[in-house]
Order: C-alpha cells, then sequence, then structure tokens
C-alpha cells in the first residue's frame, strides 16, 4: 500500500508533467523542474549548457556497483481536435514520474547509498531518435554497470497488472533520396528521363526485395514526390522516402545494403543521378541476459510470477538502445509495463490507468534493492 502523501505526490507530479509538455531538444521547463526534484531528494545533479537532458547520481562511493535508471522527457508534435501541439502521448510524462517515484522511495532507505550508486538519466529527444546518443556523448553511462529503462506498453501488447523484463524493439531507419535530372517539354520524351518512371522503378524494385521470412522485417515506399501543376512537362526530379524496419540489427544491414544496391542499379539503368538526402535509424534490442534475470526477479516480487510476462518481441523502436550498442558491456533491458493504455500509443487522446504508476514505481524499487543485494552478498562471499 501507498502512503496518501506520496500517492498525491506522485499523481501532481504526473499532471505536472502531462500539462506540460515539451518537444524534442525543447524540454527547457521539463529540464528544470526535474532538475529541481533531483536536488531536493539529495542527488548530484548535472545539466549542460549546449542541450537539455539531466543526469544525476544517488550515492557514489567509489567502488560501488552503478546502476542506471532512463526516463525520457520529450513530447510529440500532433494534432490534437483540430490544432497541431507538443502532446504526451507515448508516455514519457509517466516514465518521469514513475522514476522520480523510485528515486522518492530509494531516499527513505539511507542504506541504499551505503551499497549502489543509482544514476538517473533524465534523457531528451527520444522521439527524434538522437537523444540517447548526445547523453552517451555527456558520459552518461562511462561507469555504470546497469541500464534499465521503462515503457508503457498498450493493451495490445500487455494486460493491466502485467510488466514484462524486455522489450524486444525492432531497428528503424529511414533513407530519403532525390531523383536528380532535367524536366522536359511533353512532346519530347526522349530529352530526359522521366523522374516518375525512374522513381516507379524504384517503388517495385524495393517491393522486391526479399529476405529471409523467419525474422520479421519490412521496406516501403512512404513518400513520392514529383511533377507540378503543368502537366506539359515530364519532370525530371522527384523525392522519395524509404521505412524499413527489421527485428535484428543483423537483418537491417542487410535490408539497407538491399535498398541502396536497388537505388545503385536504378541510377546505371536510367543514367539519372540519385542522391541520398537522409540515412538515419535506431538499432534492436541487445539485451543483456543479466539485466533480463534481474528485471524478471523484481517484477516477481513486486506483481507475483503469475503476472510476470516472457520477453516482449515489437516492431517499435527507441533510441535507448542506443546505450548498449556504444558501450557493448554494459548490462540493460527495457521493462514493458501493462496498464490498459488505450487506443495506443500515439493517439492524440491516449489513456491508461494511472495506478499503474505505482507498479512502476515499485518494480525499479525492487531492481535497485535487487542489486543492492546482490552486489552486497557477493562482496560478503568474496571476503569469507
Amino acid at each position: 500500500m501507498q502512503d496518501e502523501h506520496f500517492k498525491q505526490q506522485v499523481y501532481d507530479t504526473f499532471d505536472h508533467l502531462h500539462a506540460h509538455p515539451e518537444l524534442s531538444w525543447e524540454e527547457v521547463n521539463t529540464n528544470e523542474f526535474i532538475k529541481e526534484q533531483l536536488e531536493k531528494a539529495g542527488c548530484k545533479v548535472r545539466t549542460f549548457s549546449d542541450c537539455t537532458g539531466v543526469i544525476a547520481d544517488f550515492g557514489g562511493i567509489k567502488g560501488n556497483p552503478v546502476v542506471a535508471i532512463r526516463a525520457d522527457m520529450d513530447a510529440l508534435w500532433q494534432e490534437v481536435d483540430g490544432k497541431f501541439q507538443a502532446n504526451h502521448s507515448c508516455g514519457h510524462d509517466a516514465h518521469m514520474t514513475m522514476v522520480l517515484g523510485a528515486l522518492w522511495k530509494l531516499a527513505k532507505d539511507p542504506s541504499i547509498k551505503d551499497r549502489v550508486t543509482v544514476r538517473f538519466i533524465f534523457q531528451p529527444a527520444e522521439e527524434v531518435g538522437d537523444g540517447a546518443l548526445r547523453m552517451v556523448e555527456k558520459g552518461a553511462v562511462d561507469d555504470v554497470d546497469y541500464l534499465f529503462g521503462i515503457h508503457l506498453r498498450p493493451v495490445q501488447e500487455a494486460p493491466d497488472g502485467y510488466a514484462t523484463p524486455a522489450i524486444i524493439h525492432g531497428a528503424a531507419t529511414s533513407i530519403e533520396c532525390d531523383i536528380i535530372g532535367d524536366d522536359a517539354h511533353g512532346a519530347r520524351p526522349h530529352l530526359t528521363s522521366n523522374a516518375i518512371d525512374v522513381g516507379t522503378h524504384i517503388v517495385n524494385a524495393i517491393n522486391a526485395i526479399h529476405l529471409d521470412p523467419t525474422v520479421p522485417y519490412s521496406v516501403k515506399v512512404t513518400k513520392f514526390h514529383a511533377g507540378g501543376k503543368s502537366t506539359n512537362i515530364i519532370p525530371g526530379q522527384a523525392s522519395l522516402a524509404f521505412d524499413l524496419r527489421a527485428q535484428t540489427n543483423q537483418h537491417m544491414k542487410m535490408l539497407k545494403e538491399k535498398v541502396y544496391e536497388t537505388l545503385e542499379a536504378t541510377e546505371q539503368l536510367f543514367q539519372s543521378k540519385i542522391k541520398i538526402t537522409d540515412d538515419y535509424g535506431i538499432p534492436a534490442a541487445e539485451v543483456a541476459p543479466e539485466a533480463e534475470v534481474i528485471s524478471r526477479q523484481a517484477i516477481s516480487n513486486v506483481l507475483g510470477p503469475d503476472h510476470t510476462m516472457d520477453p516482449l518481441m515489437t516492431p517499435g523502436g527507441d533510441d535507448f538502445h542506443f546505450y548498449t550498442i556504444k558501450k557493448p558491456e554494459l548490462k540493460a533491458t527495457m521493462i514493458g509495463l501493462g496498464c490498459d493504455l488505450k487506443p495506443g500509443l500515439h493517439h492524440p487522446h491516449m489513456t491508461f490507468n494511472r495506478e499503474a504508476l505505482f507498479n512502476g514505481i515499485d518494480i525499479i524499487t525492487e531492481i535497485v534493492q535487487v542489486l543492492a543485494k546482490k552486489e552486497r552478498t557477493s562482496i560478503e562471499t568474496s571476503s569469507n
């Protein structure tokens, strides 16, 4: 049971964050609010002059294991009831609230600081996929042994009152390109390569890409712009975009190679120039078995074995996994929290059972407690 003061503190925090969403790299007020909360709880806090993001340590005895907890801060830009605005429809307001709630609970146990250092990473710009990379540059995981994240899951993936010790996100990549050529008169098609013909060939070739079907993947054209108001002009230029998804990083590597081969072959076939204007993606999950075991134990301790799910495979992505790509020895996993989330993530009117916030808080707190006990047991065993 949660005491009433603590419950109100959690709900007030969520309400404040939900009511003040900020876009990627613009989380200035959120940054200040989080900083204040961390300092009040006795954390050593770092912020940065050139970007948003907060890194805070609770404890800090040299030689103690360092466990990091990450929360994302940014909101989405979307239309809500006919008006475009920043909107927390991906649960980042909840993630921040749960991580702060775990800090407040941990602060009530003075012995925690003597056994483990807890690092809180409040990360900007998850929605644009490069906030984690900036936090890596800022040293967020330089001395970290374990890293955990938490994310609300929709009803389609996890029932309310359940949680999974690992979200197996897939890799996602966006590639954009321009077909560069000259326009020609509609009566003289031999004087140019019709960019629509070139683009159509690309679309068909992309749809013909096939990889091992036992590993989920997809590649599709998501943008094709060519031509203008004058219908008697053969367009020489067009722009295309491709969305690539793959459940593993190796499959994504192969998929990207196929797309690039398609574009190179099309250039030669039509004697047209194709310029890549953007190529950016986030990696698939690289879950550490040891971190998954710890998360599973914590979830089982809090919710019970019957409410502890197996790892959840999902085609969605999260830049959380850049932390392990950049530091492979990091023991990391992201917890998925069932919370009756409807109609779905990124829906402008997404809702969830706010009581589930306390499940998330208790799971994060228990992870730290499990690690503190584990490390203490290891130390005592080695000294005997």
